[in-house]
């Protein structure tokens, strides 16, 4: 480590990163101070003589990729023993900002293959191998069941050792005598990897180089790990532990090992597990409080109620909406914690409005379901790849795969344009029904098609007051449409490709989007550059949610993770895995919660997001599930997918004494009811109408979107 150390000064310096080579100095003095005076002394003596005075840059390049690879493994408790630096390198070689340093997002590709030098006999790669598979099969129940985690990440390992080594039949034999082992849901991965056969092959490959470059995380007892390493070290099988220490992360726990059932649940995606770590942060899960301010009664609904002679009723006055939410939630994060907008007045009047409507709301539950409305977009031919509708359901938005977005008036109300300019200056400023008066009458239509996007338009969605309306693109630009004059207002640029995804914040202004570029990103209307850039997923970053507070984000990738990021300050703060394809839908509960996500493996996974766990699984769909929502009170949660139907499921049930003590928190032990079908309230089936969104009215009727294929 001393040796890396000082190659990465002697790098620094050469690279004239005069400001990271004092900061990787100060750190330095901390593991030791003759270190210090050693890396100090310009000539080749002492320790830098050790390290090689000119030690070629092609191998200091090397001994940096594996730094900065190292670097990004947060180095904690007990499994700082199985991480392969010490935890001074890694703080310290996560501090260079400098230029030259490897930086961590696009690793330089002959530096981290290298990290495949020759080891061990290419002939023997086999008997290792096999010798592991028999050692664990033949262990104990309770730790075979763990130990198993290690194959596959071992198998891909050592096949692109073979493969980088130039051992081409060995590799071949080795992926046909055990690719079939792996579990299933490693399939996919498997296709990319029996397709690199060449070293060439590796370079282009982004898959692989995510897997070389981040550690494949695994959690094991204390107990199974003993197991392993002692039987590593007596079979001198240096091969395949040198694999575990350079390129996996195990992570310990104490206690009872778990089961099949409980790591099942857990795993499948590209890096392994989340580090418990990574979801020990506090998350501010509660909601805002409301702003408060007078609700005028209504006069109408007393007056029809008095013209057949009887009695008035009685109102109970209602001196503020927010009444009922006057104390501020434990959870909730400080108000101003973000910067959020002011209403405006018509926010206001809106907000008035939907109080009216949420008194005449259905309470639902398993023995009330909701009616469900389904709009069909017929002869679609332009292929329907996005949906939205607005919160006060007035309007639905179609995304299509020629680049057009296609707005709708749900009501009998038309959608009128404002009037020119020149219109506009004759109108009386000061009348009552000014808003009403600066709309063409001459304009007004159902559907106002938008030209702007050139190619597929993957994601739609309103902004809270109607006012606006952004759409997200293939060709990797995010525009911002009024819905006063139907015209684009602005096109954000940022992902240099396909932008999968686009969401406003459920308080406007702020707004998401997630790409083929691996990042989401947050934007504000009024800015042309974004916000923040949340970087971490390790494959395109395909839907994209805010949390009711809007002070977190979730992202749901194809990498088979979802993330939940902070506004505030772009850091990640939950990473949950247990689905076994890219993610494609994602819903908050109104309470904030939990969260739903839904995958191409057809399982919705239900997340406690203040303990970061798993607390639900629900098994039934048997296609990519494209649309999750729960009811406007969380009572029930309704999944749309591909295979054609609608699904309720019961919330409350699915939520109610929840295990959520601190020793699952720690340990992953995850119980999941045996038998989701429980929870199942009905299952509707549509003609021939793959699900792509669902929506709950102020009053929860279920509105359903989709588009009818003839297949």
């Amino acid at each position: 480590d001393r040796q890396t150390l000082v190659a990465v000064l002697q790098f620094l310096r050469r690279s004239n990163l005069r400001e990271s080579e004092e900061i990787l100095r100060r750190e330095a003095r901390l593991l030791g101070d003759d270190l210090g005076a050693a890396a100090l002394s310009p000539t080749g003596t002492g320790l830098l003589g050790a390290a090689g005075g000119d030690a070629d840059s092609a191998g200091e390049n090397a001994l940096l990729s594996r730094v900065t690879a190292a670097a990004t493994i947060a180095i904690g408790g007990s499994a700082a023993a199985v991480a392969s630096s010490s935890p001074g390198v890694a703080a310290v070689a996560a501090v260079p900002p400098g230029k030259g340093v490897v930086v961590e997002d696009q690793p330089d590709v002959s530096a981290v293959l290298s990290a495949y030098n020759q080891q061990g006999d290419p002939t023997l790669y086999e008997e290792y191998y096999s010798g592991l598979k028999h050692f664990i099969e033949c262990s104990l129940d309770c730790h075979r069941a763990e130990l198993s985690q290690l194959f596959y990440p071992l198998f891909v390992h050592m096949y692109l050792e073979l493969v980088y080594n130039q051992h081409e039949s060995e590799a071949k034999s080795f992926f046909e005598r055990f690719h079939g082992d792996q579990e299933c849901y490693y399939q996919d991965d498997l296709r990319v990897l029996s397709s690199l056969t060449k070293k060439e092959h590796m370079k282009g490959n982004e898959t692989m180089l995510d897997f070389r470059t981040s550690k494949f995380v695994l959690r094991i007892s204390r107990d199974s790990y003993q197991l392993l390493k002692r039987h590593l070290q007596e079979k001198q099988n240096n091969q395949i532990w040198n694999i575990v220490q350079e390129h996996l992360y195990i992570d310990i726990f104490d206690g009872m090992p778990r089961s099949k059932q409980q790591i099942d649940a857990m795993v499948g995606s590209l890096a392994g597990e989340a580090k418990r770590e990574a979801n020990k942060a506090k998350v501010f899960f509660g909601l805002l409080k409301e702003p408060e301010f007078d609700v005028p009664l209504d006069d109408e609904d007393e007056e029809g109620e008095n013209e057949e002679g009887k009695p008035k009723k009685k109102k109970p006055k209602k001196d503020s909406v927010g009444s009922k939410s006057k104390k501020q939630d434990p959870n909730a994060p400080p108000q101003n914690r973000i910067p959020l907008p002011e209403l405006k007045d018509s926010d206001k009047l809106d907000k008035v409005m939907n109080m009216k409507e949420a008194a005449r709301r259905v309470r639902l539950g398993p023995e009330c379901l909701p009616s469900i409305c389904f709009y069909t977009f017929l002869n679609a031919y332009q292929g329907l790849t996005a949906v939205d509708i607005t919160d006060d359901s007035s309007m639905i938005v179609g995304g299509f795969a020629d680049s057009t977005v296609r707005v709708w008036s749900v009501t009998p109300k038309k959608l009128r344009s404002v009037k020119t300019a020149a219109d506009l200056s004759l109108i009386d400023k000061e009348s009552d029904d000014v808003l009403e008066r600066i709309m063409d009458e001459k304009t007004a239509s159902e559907l106002k098609i938008l030209y702007g996007h050139s190619g597929p338009v993957y994601g739609t969605s309103f902004s809270p007051d109607r006012n606006y309306l952004l759409s997200c693109s293939e060709d990797g630009t995010v525009r911002l449409w009024s819905l006063q004059t139907f015209t684009c207002l602005v096109g954000y640029k940022g992902h240099n490709y396909p932008v999968w995804d686009t969401q406003f914040s459920p308080y406007g202004y702020y707004f998401v989007s997630g790409g083929h570029d691996r990042v989401a990103r947050l934007w504000a209307t009024d800015h042309y550059q974004p916000l923040r850039i949340f970087a971490g997923h390790l494959a395109d970053v395909t839907c994209t949610r805010f949390h009711p507070n809007s002070n977190y984000i979730a992202t749901g990738s194809a990498d088979r993770t979802v993330r939940l990021w902070d506004v505030l300050n772009g850091n990640c703060v939950r990473i949950f895995t247990g689905h076994k394809g890219p993610i494609h839908s994602l819903a908050f509960s109104p309470n904030g919660r939990f969260l739903a996500t839904g995958a191409t493996d057809g399982r919705v996974l239900l997340w406690d997001i203040g303990h970061g766990l798993m607390v639900g699984e629900l098994k039934g769909h048997t296609d990519t599930i494209y649309a999750l929502r729960f009811s406007r009170d969380g009572e029930i949660l309704a999944s749309g997918s591909m295979d054609n139907t609608v699904r309720l499921w019961d919330a409350v049930k699915a939520f109610e004494d929840l295990e959520t003590d601190d020793f699952t928190t720690a340990t992953g032990h995850i119980n999941l009811p045996e038998n989701s079908q429980d929870l199942l309230l009905g299952t509707y089936m549509t003609k021939s109408t793959p699900v792509v969104h669902l929506h709950f009215t102020r009053r929860n009727l279920l509105l359903a979107a989709g588009a009818y294929s003839s297949q």
